[in-house]
């Protein structure tokens, strides 16, 4: 869960909060909810979603595990950026097999497709909703594959200078620059 202050659009600045030193990147694939819902069920699920579009899932993780609990070390200001577009659901035929994909500098961090996610949207879409209400324009973020800068041997972490993009095939590039406090 992000809070709204979160998101940012395609080349706006993630910014480094001061009191963090471990900020991760996160490709994810996110749906964009487009009718109201609550009581899902999985066969009636794409009937609210109005379409996909990228989320970096920026995030503290110094914050993350100090507090023991997620909302903090993700809801930092622009610790969601999101586009470059949103792509309706009718453009996409199957959700569950897009190429993913995030550079650091170039540098290809994380590659996998959407095949590999452990939940699958129709299961996200129905399950959150049995004790929430989606609301349009909700954004629901799939998950991240292997390779965020945490697990890495030594950990990278984001720093002053650097520029992320995330990739999803049949959406495009989501690209960041990242700034200091």
């Amino acid at each position: 869960m992000k809070s709204g202050n979160t998101i940012c659009g395609p080349g706006d600045s993630i910014v480094l909060p001061p009191n963090s030193r471990e900020v991760d990147y996160e490709a994810e694939f996110a749906a964009v909810v487009g009718k109201r819902g609550k009581g899902i069920p999985e066969e009636r699920v794409f009937e609210h979603i109005a379409g996909f579009t990228i989320l970096n899932d920026v995030t503290a993780r110094d914050m993350q595990h100090g507090d023991g609990q997620w909302f903090r070390g993700k809801s930092c200001d622009t610790f969601g950026p999101t586009g470059p577009c949103i792509v309706t659901a009718d453009e996409i035929p199957d959700p569950h097999s897009l190429r993913i994909s995030l550079t650091l500098n170039g540098r290809t961090m994380q590659e996998s497709n959407t095949h590999d996610l452990i939940f699958k949207i129709p299961f996200l879409v129905s399950y959150l909703p049995q004790s929430l209400t989606w609301e349009v324009g909700d954004l629901l973020s799939t998950g991240t594959p292997g390779g965020v800068g945490h697990h890495r041997k030594p950990p990278v972490y984001l720093k002053p200078g650097d520029t992320a993009s995330v990739t999803v095939e049949g959406i495009g590039t989501l690209t960041n620059p990242v700034v200091g406090p």
